[in-house]
């Protein structure tokens, strides 16, 4: 698997844990090892921008998920096809001030929003309650496996 991650902001950003996390929810969701993802931490102005232009929605956001190849997950029989997954792109100072108003830290708050970013590359989404319950839920189990596998 190929996790390119760059930080573009001054705020202080473990890249190798974010590098590591990546890799983990691809793999549980059997994305194809010669699969690539692409993440990008940006500031405010940056992800307004791309709110705007790519989403034609107002101010900053906290995270974006561009997909390329359009990669679904696999299953224990056959990973996903092998591609471009895409790119997430998070804003760290909207995560902080998410993380505040969560009542955790802002390093708990990007995991979050670097995972939900990819399932959101890999098809998931949040618009109508029973997926939101189902991409949730998938989010929370993916975190919680990757800092028990932290832990060990």
């Amino acid at each position: 698997m190929s996790v390119e991650i760059a930080n573009e902001t001054t705020e202080v950003i473990d890249l190798e844990t974010m590098s590591r996390l990546a890799a983990h929810v691809m793999t549980e969701m059997k994305v194809h090892p010669e699969a690539e993802l692409a993440v990008l931490f940006v500031d405010e102005d940056a992800i307004t921008k791309l709110h705007v232009e790519w989403m034609d929605e107002p101010g900053p956001t906290d995270v974006l998920s561009f997909p390329m190849d359009e990669l679904r997950p696999g299953d224990d029989d056959k990973p996903s096809d092998p591609g471009l997954l895409g790119d997430v792109v998070i804003c760290p100072t909207i995560a902080a001030q998410q993380a505040i108003a969560a009542k955790h830290s802002t390093d708990d708050e990007i995991r979050w929003l670097l995972s939900h970013g990819i399932l959101h590359l890999l098809g998931f989404d949040h618009a109508a309650p029973a997926e939101e319950r189902i991409m949730f839920a998938l989010q929370r189990q993916l975190v919680d496996s990757f800092a028990d596998s932290e832990r060990s």
